[in-house]
């Protein structure tokens, strides 16, 4: 069966939000042989999709090799393991790492020479926002980011003893004993 399709409505009946995941499933289906997909890169004209007929049987397809879609009165048969490889498909390849538990953040912090109230703060930190960086990157090391967490910890300390520094010095150089008869 042979039909013009228009991605706006497809999308609407489909209830798919994203162009991205649209192409993504047609995609998907053209490469595993449900149908044939040729774009229209003409926006008034649909895109032209064949679909097979799969048609139905009592038994399974001995051989699934053999089968030859469109014309087979027996079931086809996709393996499981031929999919196309996604971006969240590779983004799920890496683990992402965590720290076991509060002690294991401690001790790694204690093995650097670091308080365990910091290791407390950091891990109380990530947790929160569900071990991310910038609310959105998933955390792939976690010991790189506790030492990116100890150079920022020192940067701030020293910012913070320079500002109690400058507001202690008197850059007007005026004297605290002011005679207010003297005139200026």
């Amino acid at each position: 069966m042979e039909f013009y399709v228009n991605r706006e409505e497809a999308m609407r009946f489909s209830k798919i939000g994203s162009k991205t995941t649209y192409h993504r499933c047609i995609k998907e289906l053209h490469h595993w042989n449900y149908l044939l997909y040729e774009p229209s890169h003409n926006p008034f004209k649909g895109s032209r999709i064949k679909m097979f007929n799969f048609g139905t049987s009592d038994g399974q397809a001995l051989y699934p090799n053999d089968t030859n879609i469109g014309t087979s009165n027996g079931q086809a048969v996709v393996s499981i393991n031929k999919h196309i490889q996604t971006g969240r498909n590779k983004a799920n390849d890496t683990k992402l790492d965590q720290p076991k538990n509060e002690n294991e953040v401690i001790d790694f912090f204690e093995k650097e020479n670091w308080p365990g109230v910091e290791a407390k703060k950091f891990y109380n930190h990530y947790q929160g926002i569900g071990w991310k960086v910038g609310g959105k990157t998933k955390i792939v090391n976690w010991q790189a980011t506790a030492r990116s967490w100890m150079l920022k910890a020192d940067e701030l300390k020293q910012e913070k003893t320079m500002v109690a520094v400058s507001q202690n010095t008197d850059n007007l150089k005026t004297s605290s004993n002011k005679n207010y008869n003297e005139p200026l």
